[in-house]
């Protein structure tokens, strides 16, 4: 299929809902399903944005004015899945656990509105298959639709299509909760959450766009893009960020020679046995 098929596929899918919720993050995937759905439904779409400990701070707000740039209708709800220890405990099914207290909160709008919105819809996308994604599993089995898989559309495809719309987020870096920065069987906590968003919101304010402080208890692992690990050795850069990330409470302060890759803590897994996930 070609890049324009794919397009008129979703759409169509999304007609196809008559109307439909929108689990809006504001990252790029999100972005783009809830401009595709207020093009095809326009308002009977709704985006809704769930803030909990693991959503970094100054998120609500870019997600806010993304929606207000894309003219969809916005709700935002607070999630509790910090409430939930089979969260906590962080074992590799954490984001199943995750998944399903945001459609508990989203189903809650749904009946709000007393059968307005007909389905639930979330950003995943044709490289999510395969992957090891449990909150997948969570929203296959609740019935939460993925319109832009059904329409085979990749990352690649969702950042084109992203610009061609004009959309902000067509090469805004990857993100995922902050959660995903916590070694599985280390319990999630709001101060180790809060120590991550903050070391990450100073290496941003250096410059860096992708990064991430994998958070080994006392030891901050950074990850960034492998072209930009020479920067931190240029006018005393690494001094500086060690001191800072040391004012947040870390011991020790590393940089991760691999660079940046999506989902590192996943290389762990196959030295562990996996949890089995029942649907």
């Amino acid at each position: 299929m070609t890049l324009e098929q794919k397009l008129d596929r979703l759409l169509d899918t999304l007609r196809s809902l008559e109307s439909a919720i929108v689990a809006f993050s504001g990252g790029v995937d999100s972005a783009f399903l809830a401009k595709a759905a207020q093009v095809a439904l326009g308002d009977r779409a709704l985006a809704v944005t769930a803030v909990s400990e693991s959503y970094a701070e100054g998120e609500l707000e870019n997600a806010q004015a993304l929606a207000r740039q894309v003219g969809i209708r916005h709700e935002v709800v607070t999630s509790h899945e910090m409430r939930n220890p089979d969260y906590v405990k962080n074992a590799p099914d954490r984001c199943y656990h995750c998944k399903t207290e945001l459609v508990d909160k989203l189903e809650d709008i749904q009946k709000r509105y007393e059968g307005q919105y007909h389905y639930l819809t979330y950003g995943a996308n044709l490289d999510d298959v395969g992957d090891f994604r449990p909150g997948m599993k969570a929203a296959e089995a609740r019935g939460v639709r993925a319109p832009l898989k059904e329409a085979e559309l990749t990352k690649a495809d969702i950042r084109e299509l992203s610009r061609r719309w004009d959309l902000p987020t067509w090469d805004q870096p990857a993100a995922a909760c902050l959660s995903s920065r916590i070694p599985y069987g280390t319990p999630v906590t709001a101060e180790a959450l809060s120590a991550i968003d903050r070391a990450e919101a100073f290496l941003r304010s250096l410059g860096f766009r992708q990064v991430r402080v994998r958070h080994h208890e006392k030891i901050a692992r950074i990850e960034v893009p492998a072209a930009d690990i020479p920067r931190f050795f240029e006018s005393g850069l690494n001094e500086r960020v060690s001191a800072r990330l040391k004012e947040i409470g870390y011991t020790y302060v590393t940089l991760d020679l691999l660079g940046y890759r999506s989902g590192s803590l996943n290389e762990a897994i196959g030295k562990t046995p996996l949890l089995t996930i029942s649907v």
